[in-house]
Parts: C-alpha cells; structure tokens; sequence
C-alpha cells in the first residue's frame, strides 16, 4: 500500500490581516473527490468595530460550505437566501449556472469577537454545471451524530458509518461528497468509515495519528486507497475533519470564484460579470471586481 500524502498549507493573506492556510488546490493535489479548494481560518479573535465583511461575489459550477467553530457570519445571496452562519450548522449554497454571495459579519458588541472556520467548494457534476442555483440550511439538530470510543463524530455531507451505523446527511447535494466532523478526546478513536474512493484527513488542532502514523497539524493526510482510515487522538486530544467521495468526472479549470469543465463557460461567467449581467443580492449593492482573465484557461 502507498503511503499517504501529507498536503501542506500555503498561507495566503485576504487582507485586513485576515489570513488563512490554503490546502486545496495545491501542486502536489489540485482536488479530493469533488472538493476542489480547502481553507483553515483562525483561530483568531477580531477587535471591537473590526469587520472582515466578504462583499458581493459570483460563483458558478460548485457548491460551497463555511463550517465554524467559533464565531458567527451572515449569508446572503442572490436566491433571496438570508441565513446566519453558526457553529454547528451546515449551510449549503449550490451555484450552478450563477450565484452571488456575500459573508457579513453581524454588528459589533463590546468585546473581542472569535472566529475560526472551514471553507469548502465542491464541484459540481458535469451534467449539473448549468443547473438552477439554491441554498439550503441545516441545523445542527438534523445532522446525523454519534459518540462512541471517546471520539464525537458529526456527518455534514453524504453518507458514511457513523457509530457503528450507516447514516445518510440530510443535506442535498449533487454527486456523492462527504464530509465529516471529529472531536476527539484524549485517546479517542474513530474510523473514516466511508466506501468514497477517496479520502483525506485534516488535522485541526491537538495531536492525532491515522492508522498508527502521526497526523501533521493543519495538513491535509490523503489516505491511500485501501486504507482503514482510523484516526485516534493522542494525550492532548484532537479536532479534525475528513472528506472524501468519487473522483472528478473530467478536469476542471478553477479561476477566481468559477469551477468548470468548460473554459468557454468560465469565460462567459467573467465577461457576464463584469457587465452586471449576474442576479444581484436584494438590497446589497457593492461587489468585489474580478481580475484579470489569463491569455488561456487550461482544465487540469
């Protein structure tokens, strides 16, 4: 069996000295199953007034989730979706042909405020690039759970062995992702218990190993096939989160905010941008400027 392959993260800075660790796409793995971009913000905490408000932005051909553990956004989009982002909670915005999003942070209290979260894009299937868009919720109450072996596990996406038993995500995606939440006691165990042909494991905080090798912190560990996929915490305990599912159906070019398999369409999606063609937010009017297109856009 090969060895798995620990994915290190590349800082990137968003600005406002908001920075985070990027793990996907990367040179050595561009994607794991559908998820073709990976980031790891915080744990930081933000001052009073401070806001790191994403203005309006378009997307298409993907699906995106921002899982928190602290801290709190508001999700608006051009769907007419209004929906407050929390700790917990799965909310699911598939882009389709066309959306427009922003993340806002709620008004300021007194003190600090914390934030430290997951962002996620899954690509769509070929055959759903051009399908309407939507946004779905799911509280925390909803999603399949379980505690056994010192170790809490949540299921956010898809289907998987969760406790011992086969359990299904409510939360309706296109194609077959999964994604999984693990809080970790000291010693606790859990295993990655999905069929997906492809896996990766992510260590947030604390000390783990995978299969009995040591888990690197904030680096993405793609299993290799065959692999049982347990993660077991070491004395300090550990957070992580797993995904996985079938391989892309075909390359995907990745610019800016858009995902297809089409570099016309990608190309379209800019030019159409750029001409305010996108649906707008009700009652939000700023939007972030898309860069530059590159001479080619080559699916890889």
């Amino acid at each position: 069996m090969s060895p798995a392959l620990a994915l290190p993260p590349a800082a990137r800075d968003l600005g406002g000295g908001f920075s985070v660790r990027r793990l996907l796409p990367g040179l050595a793995r561009r994607s794991v199953g559908p998820f073709v971009f990976f980031d790891h913000f915080g744990p930081l905490e933000l001052a009073p007034g401070a806001a790191h408000d994403v203005r309006p932005h378009p997307h298409i051909g993907l699906s995106t989730i921002t899982w928190l553990y602290a801290g709190e956004m508001v999700h608006r989009d051009s769907t007419g979706a209004v929906q407050a982002i929390r700790p917990g909670a799965v909310n699911w915005m598939t882009a389709g042909r066309g959306v427009v999003h922003s993340e806002r942070m709620p008004p300021a209290g007194a003190g600090p405020r914390a934030m430290h979260g997951i962002q996620l894009w899954a690509a769509l299937p070929q055959e759903d690039e051009d399908m309407p868009p939507y946004f779905s919720h799911t509280p925390a109450s909803a999603l399949p759970t379980a505690t056994r072996d010192g170790a809490a596990v949540t299921l956010l996406l898809g289907s998987a062995v969760v406790g011992g038993d086969a359990r299904v995500s409510p939360v309706p995606v296109r194609g077959a992702p999964f994604a999984m939440d693990l809080r970790l006691e000291p010693g606790g165990a859990a295993t990655l218990g999905a069929s997906a042909a492809e896996r990766a494991v992510y260590l947030v905080a604390g000390d783990a190993s995978l299969d009995g090798e040591p888990l690197a912190l904030h680096h993405l560990t793609v299993l290799p096939p065959g692999a049982a996929g347990r993660v077991q915490a070491g004395p300090t305990g550990a957070t992580a989160f797993a995904i996985g599912g079938p391989p892309l159906d075909g390359p995907r070019v990745l610019w800016w905010n858009f995902v297809s398999s089409q570099p016309a369409r990608v190309e379209a999606a800019a030019a159409a941008w750029e001409a305010g063609a996108f649906p707008p937010i009700p009652g939000e009017h700023e939007r972030i400027p898309a860069p530059p297109l590159p001479a080619r856009l080559t699916p890889r």
